[in-house]
C-alpha cells in the first residue's frame, strides 16, 4: 500500500461517526479537519489527549477547522468516551480498519513477546479542498493538541 504523503487527496471512504451527519470527509469541503488517530478510549494518553484538543475546540472552530478523533473502538464505546469527556467533537469507528490502513497509522506492538496490531498516535491536518497539508507521527499526547492549533493558525494566515 502507498504511504499518504502530504500533498495526497484524502480517501472517499465512508464511515461511521459519534456525529450522524458525517458520513465522508466530503462532508466537511470547505472547512479544514484535524483528524487525529489514537490507540484506544479510556486510556490515560488517550484521555489527555481528548481534553487538550477539547480545551482548545472553541479556536480550532474559530479557525474554520474542524477536530475528527478515529480510532476502532465501537460507536457505542466512542459515545461513552464522549460523555465521560465532554468531547465537543466527533469520533469515526474505524473497526475494520479502513481509515487506518489507508492512513497507515496500523503498527505492530510487541507485549509480553505476544505481536499485536495497534494503532500509532498520528494527526493529519487536512486543508478545505480535501488535501493533507501536515502529518504528525508518533505523537505524544502532552501538549499534542496546542501544537496542532499553531501549525493551523500559520496555514490559515497562508490563505
Amino acid at each position: 500500500m502507498k504511504k499518504i504523503a502530504i500533498g495526497d487527496r484524502v480517501p472517499t471512504i465512508r464511515f461511521e461517526c459519534t456525529d450522524p451527519t458525517l458520513h465522508s470527509f466530503q462532508d466537511l469541503h470547505g472547512k479544514n479537519i484535524v483528524l487525529y488517530f489514537y490507540p484506544k478510549d479510556n486510556t490515560p494518553g488517550c484521555s489527555l489527549e481528548g481534553r487538550d484538543f477539547r480545551t482548545l475546540h472553541e479556536p480550532f472552530l474559530q479557525l474554520n477547522t474542524r477536530v475528527i478523533g478515529v480510532s476502532r473502538d465501537s460507536i457505542h464505546s466512542h459515545e461513552k468516551f464522549c460523555s465521560k469527556l465532554g468531547l465537543p467533537f466527533p469520533l469515526i469507528s474505524d473497526p475494520k480498519e479502513e481509515l487506518c490502513r489507508y492512513f497507515n497509522v496500523i503498527i505492530e506492538n510487541n507485549k509480553l513477546l505476544r505481536f499485536l496490531l495497534g494503532i500509532e498516535r498520528t494527526t493529519f491536518l487536512i486543508d478545505k479542498n480535501g488535501f493533507i497539508k501536515h502529518i504528525w507521527r508518533k505523537v505524544r499526547a502532552r501538549g499534542h493538541a496546542q501544537e496542532v492549533l499553531q501549525v493551523v493558525k500559520l496555514i490559515e494566515t497562508e490563505t
